[in-house]
């Protein structure tokens, strides 16, 4: 059995399919896990909902901001025009359920490597422990379960810039999801600066990874995507970033965890 994990698709669901070939994916025996971003600015982002519907005993994901976009549109029953497809099918509950019971942290041990990787999809602040990070993705699972409406309409905005552990209520939330699935740099402080996407350096303000990275422990490892700009180059052997840019033009990108080996396709 192999695991993968695969960088945000984003709805190119044909691209997919090939990465799934190129991998020999075994539905039977394998295991895939997906770093986010599983809809939006692609073209048939229902398609790959429904694969994973149909392959959810071997598939999973963490949730990224435009999973919980949709889910938002969901739960509101609002429009939009590039998520139509999903918010009109027939599955739509069936997909807002599934969606919903994913968490924002994963952690996967391989048994033959003794390595570990945890699995998200913008990364993990310097200013956490890894048990607290799985912790707090904890909080927000359960908290989605009884509340999942008032969340979804709370969780908009870019404040609090900076986590206090005596957050509470939706702010709480709303911080805890945007390091989650927004972050790129921090400051000294572990502040959030959500707006900067380019890679120009700033004195005040460094990749989440640089900071973050030092904390880990031998064998373990962050997977993460979000970060297009990047293409999956952070420079560091156990920060491995997967979003390589397929929904702009560029490559689908999945790594199998036993060897840590890539695998790309191109952007038909």
């Amino acid at each position: 059995m192999s695991h993968y994990v695969i960088g945000d698709v984003q709805g190119c669901f044909d691209e997919l399919v090939l990465l799934c070939k190129k991998i020999k994916f075994n539905p039977n025996k394998d295991k895939l896990i997906f770093a986010g971003d599983l809809v939006n600015r692609g073209p048939k982002s229902l398609e790959v909902l429904n694969f994973c519907l149909e392959n959810k005993n071997c598939v999973t994901s963490v949730l990224g901001n435009h999973d919980f976009y949709l889910m938002y549109l969901l739960e509101h029953k609002k429009k939009n025009k590039s998520l139509n497809s999903i918010l009109n099918a027939k599955n739509s509950k069936k997909i807002h359920k599934w969606l919903k019971k994913l968490p924002l942290l994963m952690k996967i041990k391989i048994k033959d490597t003794k390595e570990i990787f945890w699995i998200t999809h913008a990364g993990i602040p310097f200013i956490w422990s890894l048990k607290k990070a799985k912790k707090l993705s904890d909080e927000i699972n359960a908290s989605m379960k009884i509340d999942s409406y008032n969340i979804l309409l709370n969780m908009w905005g870019d404040r609090p810039i900076r986590w206090k552990d005596n957050l509470s209520g939706y702010k709480r939330y709303r911080t805890i999801i945007n390091y989650f699935t927004r972050m790129r740099y921090l400051d000294p402080k572990g502040g959030l600066k959500l707006k900067k996407k380019d890679l120009k350096a700033e004195s005040n303000h460094v990749p989440w990874f640089n900071q973050t990275h030092v904390k880990l422990e031998d064998k373990q490892h962050i997977v993460f995507g979000h970060w297009a700009a990047l293409n999956g180059k952070t420079g560091l052997k156990n920060i491995i970033g997967l979003d390589t840019g397929c929904v702009w033009g560029k490559k689908l990108t999945a790594i199998r965890l036993e060897d840590k080996k890539l695998f790309q396709v191109k952007k038909k």
